[in-house]
């Protein structure tokens, strides 16, 4: 799949906002933590993937009913939903100036991963974070896509190819709306039109 990039300055990649709030001390300090000596952007983005991936549980495997949205909370409470782990990463990223995207795939609810592009490098690479349980194996890559998710188009299930800077506002919605995991999940948007 060709991806898009929605925003032509990929400096818009690397920006702070309400959700990726990468200019937060306990963001700064995760990143701080997650940066090796050697390795470079590659190693850096790789121990982040894992951290999020690995260290903040999905709130729905979890069955936790705290919503958190703003990387910082997702970091400092240690769970949330697809979208929200896709906000932590973006930010821990963007912390170490990677240009890092949010992305979307259409299932039954829309689902949310994300896009990184490292120094040197001309192509995005998508990230899916969620989160690994039986019959969900992802994995950081750089060379082929180990997503979580692999949609079947011939049940309407889709890639939105849009490489998106902030996160789309019926996410940002559905999650600043939601009072607790069982809203939310009944609130999920369905499509991104």
């Amino acid at each position: 799949m060709q991806l898009i990039q929605r925003n032509p300055d990929l400096s818009a990649y690397l920006a702070a906002d309400e959700a990726i709030d990468h200019d937060h001390p306990l963001v700064r300090e995760t990143a701080a933590r997650l940066r090796t000596t050697d390795g470079g952007a590659y190693a850096y983005a790789k121990a982040a993937y894992a951290f999020v991936r690995d260290e903040i549980p999905h709130s729905c495997d979890t069955g936790d009913q705290r919503v958190t949205w703003r990387a910082s909370d997702v970091i400092g409470q240690r769970t949330g939903i697809c979208y929200a782990k896709s906000h932590a990463l973006a930010a821990l990223l963007r912390a170490e100036s990677i240009p890092t995207a949010l992305c979307y795939q259409e299932f039954d609810v829309v689902h949310g991963l994300v896009a990184i592009r490292l120094p040197g490098r001309a192509s995005w690479h998508r990230q899916d974070a969620r989160g690994n349980k039986p019959g969900v194996d992802a994995h950081f890559s750089l060379d082929g896509e180990q997503l979580a998710f692999v949609p079947e188009p011939q049940f309407g299930e889709k890639d939105h190819p849009v490489l998106f800077e902030a996160p789309h506002p019926a996410v940002l919605r559905a999650l600043r709306a939601a009072p607790d995991l069982d809203h939310l999940v009944r609130a999920l948007p369905t499509t991104l039109c």
